[in-house]
């Protein structure tokens, strides 16, 4: 069954639950959103009745916002605590930390970072909330010098964020300090079947600017990227899963893997694909799998078959956060037709309002190998050229 909530959810997803007739349940929040009376609606009552006789039911959320409605209406469930075991990252780190013994974290709570004494502190390291989402929050800091000046610009961040979405998805009281660990990071979209074979369905190369950056700005999957890291990243997510004896379970994977090849996580989010519809539509550009589907009929990708026929593409989730310095309150409109003219081949463009979310939209990309640099662009740039300001 599918809970779906704000801020977003995509038409490819919505058809998804038509086509097949997959239950979704009728929400406030979803019937708010979802004006189609067709979809095959459910009572939250019946909801709870269908995981109370079949508690192996599959269950997907596209928002961490339903995490509220999850934890009141199917308290009775282990999915609470399968949620929370991944969505505190403080927490997923104590369960991991015998797999990873050398890895360095520190909880602590916000109100006592700008007493924490920095010098003692094994830098590089990175600087998040506990609980969160979309890289709000996130720093990585180099020094003491950087630790200061991080303070500063998390409490300034905080005082602009801290509305954007509901506790249980970013709650910026208490964070993390951990280890930043080096090395290529990548997004899994996997989900655990019934017997608790891990099943992956996407790994997405995320790409950085530079050292200091943080952003999700891209993300690319390819045959290549596919091929270099299945094997390692099934291995990896065995382990994970037989921690928590996860089955029917979806969830959102980042890494890290180190040059020497080692594996270590970042973070996992359950109960989901990427956020915003973006990670599980992607797939079904790149490769013709439709993730949702495959999560609900417990069906595996034939990789080889799918190799054969995805040669010398790229296929890319651009996020266009509003990193130009500019307020939203002096910008009059984003020139999305520039923006699509940059590209080979937009697949599809959303569009965000950036004075309610610091994004201005999603662009969803087709590039031929060979014409690589128009990721590399779009990945450093502050996004000025597409940016009409308010005439003063």
């Amino acid at each position: 069954m599918f809970l779906l909530d704000k801020p977003f959810i995509s038409d490819f997803l919505i058809e998804t639950i038509k086509n097949n007739n997959f239950k979704i349940v009728a929400t406030t929040e979803a019937k708010e959103i979802i004006t189609n009376d067709a979809l095959n609606w459910i009572s939250e009552k019946e909801a709870v009745s269908l995981l109370k006789e079949n508690p192996d039911i599959p269950v997907y959320t596209n928002s961490e916002n339903t995490i509220d409605w999850i934890e009141h209406h199917f308290s009775f469930s282990n999915l609470p605590d399968k949620i929370a075991v991944f969505k505190n990252k403080l927490a997923f780190r104590e369960l991991v930390k015998d797999i990873f013994p050398n890895f360095f974290f520190k909880g602590i709570a916000y109100k006592d970072l700008s007493r924490l004494d920095a010098e003692k502190l094994a830098f590089p390291v990175i600087v998040k909330p506990a609980v969160g989402f979309f890289s709000i929050g996130v720093y990585k800091v180099e020094n003491t010098l950087e630790w200061a000046e991080m303070l500063v610009s998390l409490e300034k961040e905080i005082s602009q964020s801290s509305s954007l979405y509901p506790e249980k998805v970013i709650n910026l009281s208490n964070f993390i300090i951990e280890a930043c660990i080096e090395g290529e990071e990548y997004a899994i979209d996997c989900y655990f079947n019934s017997e608790g074979t891990p099943i992956v369905l996407n790994i997405l190369h995320h790409v950085f600017s530079s050292g200091k950056d943080v952003s999700d700005r891209v993300y690319t999957t390819s045959k290549a990227i596919m091929k270099q890291n299945l094997t390692e990243v099934e291995h990896f997510l065995k382990q994970v899963g037989d921690k928590v004896q996860l089955k029917n379970f979806p969830i959102h994977v980042e890494i890290r893997k180190t040059p020497e090849g080692q594996i270590i996580p970042i973070e996992i989010n359950p109960l989901r694909f990427g956020g915003w519809c973006t990670t599980a539509d992607l797939t079904w550009h790149a490769y013709g799998i439709n993730s949702y589907e495959y999560f609900i009929k417990g069906l595996k990708p034939n990789w080889k078959e799918i190799f054969e026929i995805r040669e010398n593409k790229m296929y890319s989730i651009v996020a266009l956060d509003n990193n130009s310095g500019i307020n939203e309150t002096e910008i009059d409109s984003f020139n999305y037709n520039l923006l699509l003219s940059d590209f080979e081949n937009p697949l599809d463009l959303r569009k965000v309002d950036f004075t309610e979310y610091p994004v201005f939209g999603i662009l969803f990309a087709e590039t031929s190998i060979e014409n690589k640099q128009e990721l590399n662009q779009i990945l450093v740039s502050n996004l000025k050229k597409y940016i009409q300001l308010k005439n003063k």
